[in-house]
């Protein structure tokens, strides 16, 4: 900001009516030559230039003699800010311009290629015996997992969590390798690819109880859509059974007693088919790579799908987007959990509260999909009054992730609920469930709070039964889909959403 200041070297007592025309006139100069300068370009675009302001002291003291001081220094400034005005024409009506700038809009960035929503792990998905012991888990134990990128780059970064630890979690030691095969869910690595993970410079880290840490970058080559192994060895475990984890992951990990982080196969090792630990993957990329992230529950999570299968629906969204011009660019992140609900607690933080963790803190976020709340139908009480208010909160609460995300500079895209008649215990009698989700839905359809909807009830649904799914589509139960209903998805969603945000 240009500053004039005006002030007189003798105490003057006498004012002029026209010095307070004149300085008010200059002002009003100065003020419509700054304003021509209209703007400046930038890396976000054009913004405008803040006008030139006489300070107080040009106001005070306004004698004719401080008045014609104050005229010949406001002409002065009408000449610097016409000068500036024209230099800034050529650049505003040549488009941009060659400038040190321009390397900032191609730099590379950090974005998320793989997620897994973190859960406290139940009694149920706790490691087998004897890795979970009375009060400590994973104690002397190698942790082998295998996860799908979505974009590729020559950087990594991984992220740890320890959301739902009491206690701190200290990782002995931590390698990255490609899996044999290129395969999903085995616990061989491919020879010769075995790097080890830093901290600070440091082979071990401590995360603290409810907190993650991100490793430093790693130089290890990713191609779009492939596996990648990673390997933790906890010396001491952590001393508590509150751990972090993902149950759902469709993919087979393994473990086994001592350090194997270096170890191309881990012989003897046992399978569980879930993520521990483990929260992110993250490439250093072009700015043109952008990521969706996926808000859901278990018809998200791929129940119903094939273990090591990656044939989730957002999975499938990936292969669909690859086939298509600068679908490469674009990473698809999972960010849903099975029995997940929008409006209250259930396996995992209820969406609301876990929103920022799950999708506004990640790296590289542009859009994201919101499909869920079957659950929240599903398990409030099949009364008139209960489903009534369920329709009511939930059409508040996808306003509320709209407004968050939207401030977030990030485009919500809605989809509608899918059929669950026929299953139990969703299905009630009188179809109370069924008119809240139609009311759900038709709001979805026709409010005003998504940037755009894709109808994923209109693509599942049997024509001749609308509240059910269609027999060829569900793995069963009435509510899940199978493969082939996961492709179904992913193939209404439209690939236009995905273009520069």
């Amino acid at each position: 900001m240009c500053r004039v200041r005006a002030t007189s070297a003798h105490p003057v007592t006498s004012r002029s009516a026209r010095s307070e025309d004149d300085v008010r006139r200059i002002e009003g100069d100065v003020r419509t030559a700054a304003a021509r300068t209209t703007a400046v370009r930038t890396e976000e675009g054009t913004r405008p230039v803040k006008s030139l302001r006489l300070t107080h002291s040009l106001r005070s003291r306004r004698t004719p003699a401080v008045a014609g001081l104050a005229h010949a220094a406001a002409t002065g400034l009408c000449v610097l800010a016409l000068a500036a005005a024209s230099s800034a024409v050529p650049a505003l009506l040549g488009g941009p311009q060659p400038t040190a700038a321009a390397p900032a809009r191609s730099a590379p960035h950090w974005v998320d290629t793989w997620t897994s929503m973190p859960q406290l792990t139940e009694p149920g998905n706790m490691p087998p015996a004897p890795f979970t012991g009375e009060s400590a888990v994973l104690v002397d134990t190698t942790l082998r997992q295998t996860v799908r990128v979505s974009t590729g780059g020559e950087r990594i970064r991984l992220r740890f969590s320890n959301a739902f630890g009491t206690t701190p979690l200290p990782l002995t030691a931590v390698t990255v390798a490609l899996p044999q095969d290129g395969r999903a869910g085995v616990d061989a690595v491919e020879p010769g690819t075995l790097r080890e993970v830093t901290f600070a410079g440091r082979r071990s880290t401590t995360v603290p109880a409810g907190a993650q840490v991100v490793s430093d970058p790693l130089d290890f080559g990713l191609r779009p859509a492939t596996n990648l192994t990673v390997t933790t060895y906890l010396a001491n475990g952590q001393a508590s059974l509150a751990l972090t984890s993902h149950p759902g992951s469709r993919t087979t990990s393994y473990l086994r007693a001592g350090d194997g982080t270096g170890e191309r196969e881990l012989t003897g090792a046992t399978p569980v088919n879930h993520w521990y630990l483990l929260s992110d993957v993250e490439v250093l990329a072009g700015r043109d790579t952008r990521a969706v992230a996926v808000l859901g529950d278990s018809l998200s999570d791929g129940r119903g799908s094939t273990t090591n299968g990656n044939n989730r629906w957002p999975d499938q969204l990936l292969d669909r987007l690859r086939g298509l011009p600068g679908g490469k660019r674009v990473a698809v992140l999972n960010q849903a959990a099975g029995g997940n609900r929008i409006l209250n607690d259930g396996l995992g933080p209820n969406a609301l509260a876990r929103l920022d963790r799950d999708v506004l803190a990640h790296s590289g976020v542009s859009w994201l999909i919101v499909f869920e709340g079957v659950n929240d139908i599903g398990t409030a009480e099949a009364t008139p009054a209960a489903q009534r208010r369920v329709t009511d909160d939930l059409i508040a609460a996808y306003r509320q992730i709209v407004v968050r995300a939207h401030a977030q500079g990030i485009r919500v895209y809605g989809a509608t609920l899918t059929p669950f008649r026929g299953n139990t215990p969703y299905d009630d009698p009188a179809g109370l469930r069924e008119t809240t989700r139609q009311a759900v839905n038709a709001w979805i359809r026709t409010g005003d709070a998504f940037d755009a909807v894709v109808d994923f009830d209109r693509a599942v649904r049997d024509p001749a039964d609308p509240g059910r799914l269609r027999p060829d589509l569900h793995d069963g139960d009435w509510l899940h889909l199978n493969p082939e209903g996961y492709r179904t998805l992913a193939a209404t969603v439209p690939a236009s959403w995905f273009g520069r945000p």
